[in-house]
């Protein structure tokens, strides 16, 4: 399945857990500090310097294009780091997907299931081959953390597996308990 954000209700809610998708179209970059600083003025009822509603979030800190590609290695950070903004974002600024490597605590799936979104798995380890599908990338906002600054990629068939569904179904969970059932020496 393709999906182009920003992701409508509909299609958040018809992705499962183990679904391999590609993403074509617009997705934005963030990491611990931009994740403090976007909660920072959600709380502070200010506007975020970009518009999350229906968007998907990539944790990922690029490394610097070599000359003539658009951008460096871009291989996902561990999810975990994030979970504590969001929820956040997801209820306030209607954060829909989000994509990273490892499980996401029960706080950011009970967002996720309440408010519809949904989590997707990069293969860690593959920046390289992830990269040869971004074709245009961008600085947004927060230029000053460097790598970790925001960035909006446009990109071509973006290959993830949906992780963590908008039910609450997670590979993480139900992927370990099917490989152990049928690989019981019982």
């Amino acid at each position: 399945m393709n999906i182009t954000p920003p992701l409508s209700e509909k299609v958040i809610r018809a992705l499962h857990a183990g679904d391999q998708v590609t993403i074509s179209g617009s997705l934005y970059t963030a990491r611990d500090a931009a994740h403090k600083r976007l909660v920072e003025l959600i709380e502070q009822g200010k506007d975020l310097p970009f518009d999350l509603r229906g968007r998907i979030l990539y944790y990922v800190g690029p490394t610097p294009p070599r000359p003539g590609r658009v951008i460096g290695s871009a291989g996902p950070t561990t999810a975990s780091r994030m979970d504590r903004y969001a929820p956040v974002l997801i209820e306030k600024a209607g954060l829909a997907g989000m994509i990273g490597k490892a499980g996401r605590g029960e706080n950011v799936v009970e967002a996720m299931k309440r408010f519809g979104a949904v989590y997707f798995a990069a293969i860690g380890g593959a920046g390289a081959l992830l990269s040869s599908h971004i074709i245009q990338s961008e600085i947004v906002c927060y230029e000053e953390l460097g790598t970790e600054a925001v960035r909006r990629l446009t990109v071509e068939n973006f290959p993830v597996i949906t992780a963590i569904d908008s039910h609450g179904n997670s590979l993480y969970r139900e992927g370990p308990e099917r490989w152990g059932s049928r690989n019981s020496t019982k």
